[in-house]
């Protein structure tokens, strides 16, 4: 365990561990403090605390100083001359005639370093560039090419809810979103109703996805009889949100569709192959009742579409539903008698 304090750089960006020292900031204190880049003003987003070892990336930089007034000022005048650098840096990019869009530009606070984000679609050699720029602002110039969704980050806007895009307001890593996850949520898979405007997937669609796995989990699938209080039907439909099941249950000649919770939904238990008739016991019959179990499992799983694990996981959960042991798991994942 060590003590330290949580300092993010700029806005929705990530938070860094550094060690207090000798110094107590709280949260909304701004902080000098040491990087690899150099000196960087920052503010501090947790006050003192103690982590995990395992949470901290080495070495853990010390805190230099609390900010002061002339920090503030002088950190307030590199913001200003930020905006200058990408101007002068823009006129060089055309005069060079590079394909590269300028994104952004970074002062470090002590003037050792200007960094310039740009993106292309392709591999850009800017030696000429950089040298010029050097010529120009007599410091060393970092240019870092950066992907679409870094861009979004970096310049802001409005997402499709009519709210400041999230990445540019609080997330501090890009989270993994794949298609899937739009699938499992039943939403529209057209691209332009589940991209940011990164072109990206949203990454939104990740804040539920949890919810939406765990609660799927706990449902019958769709296609599944499963017991009602107005008799055995058929799953036609989920309702995540809800926790209800859509279930087609016959009526007469014809049959009728009804929302019910999940609370009053009984999946109906798999068939298990019937045992032969007693005989004296002997030194097989251990064997043959694993091999019956293994052929149940075996069974479900082909019907269900899942594998042997996920097969074993399903008849579990059935089994402690329903209080009815339907096959024995050893902990190393072996059926037993």
């Amino acid at each position: 365990m060590a003590s330290v304090i949580g300092v993010r750089f700029k806005n929705a960006g990530k938070l860094y561990y550094f060690d207090p020292g000798s110094f107590w900031p709280t949260a909304g204190d701004a902080v000098i403090v040491e990087t690899v880049r150099g000196l960087e003003y920052g503010e501090v987003v947790t006050g003192v605390k103690e982590v995990s070892d395992e949470l901290i990336t080495p070495p853990l930089k010390k805190v230099i100083r609390i900010a002061t007034a002339e920090d503030a000022a002088h950190n307030a005048d590199n913001r200003a001359r930020e905006r200058d650098a990408l101007t002068l840096c823009q006129k060089k990019v055309q005069e060079h005639k590079l394909q590269m869009k300028l994104v952004g530009c970074e002062y470090t606070f002590d003037n050792s370093k200007i960094l310039f984000y740009f993106t292309s679609d392709k591999r850009v050699d800017f030696r000429g560039l950089v040298k010029d720029l050097a010529t120009a602002f007599h410091t060393r110039i970092e240019l870092r090419q950066i992907g679409v969704r870094d861009e979004a980050k970096m310049m802001g806007g409005l997402g499709m809810c009519s709210r400041p895009v999230c990445c540019a307001q609080f997330l501090g890593d890009f989270q993994p979103v794949s298609i899937k996850m739009a699938k499992e949520q039943n939403l529209s898979l057209n691209p332009t109703k589940i991209s940011g405007i990164c072109g990206r997937l949203m990454c939104c669609l990740k804040y539920e996805e949890d919810h939406y796995e765990a609660t799927r989990r706990r449902m019958p699938r769709v296609g599944k009889e499963v017991i009602t209080p107005d008799g055995v039907g058929v799953v036609v439909d989920l309702n995540i949100l809800k926790e209800t099941v859509r279930v087609r249950i016959p009526k007469g000649d014809s049959t009728e569709q009804k929302d019910y919770p999940l609370a009053d939904i009984q999946r109906v238990q798999p068939a298990r192959p019937a045992k032969k008739a007693a005989q004296a016991p002997d030194e097989n019959e251990p064997e043959q009742d694993d091999a019956a179990d293994e052929a149940s499992v075996a069974e479900f799983a082909g019907e269900e579409g899942l594998t042997e694990e996920e097969a074993m996981a399903e008849i579990a959960e059935i089994s402690e539903e329903s209080g009815e042991v339907l096959v024995d798991v050893e902990e190393d994942g072996e059926t037993d008698a």
